[in-house]
């Protein structure tokens, strides 16, 4: 059984995964080459990157994406920089 805060080596054998609607228990950041550095004065709060994240590691507050990004999740994908339309999400090297 996975414990919350184990890592994606936890993960069983041909990921296997018996528990329903444990995707918070691994902690898949660790995947990342790259990773999303968000400039909260840029931001417009549109919601693009919130709506595009494929791991929901975009994380809002009352409403307000200027929050953070949830980098144990976050596998670096860029599809947030991609989406920002206003060039306030960059990718850095990790």
């Amino acid at each position: 059984m996975v414990k919350p805060g184990d890592g994606y080596k936890d993960i069983p054998k041909g990921g296997l995964i018996l528990e329903a609607g444990n995707a918070k228990n691994y902690k898949t950041g660790g995947w990342r080459t790259k990773k999303p550095i968000l400039d909260k004065e840029t931001c417009i709060n549109c919601h693009r990157c919130w709506a595009f994240c494929p791991d929901s590691s975009v994380l809002s507050e009352d409403g307000d994406v200027k929050a953070e990004i949830d980098y144990d999740h976050c596998k670096g994908c860029g599809i947030c920089a991609h989406e920002c339309p206003v060039n306030a999400i960059e990718m850095e090297k990790e």
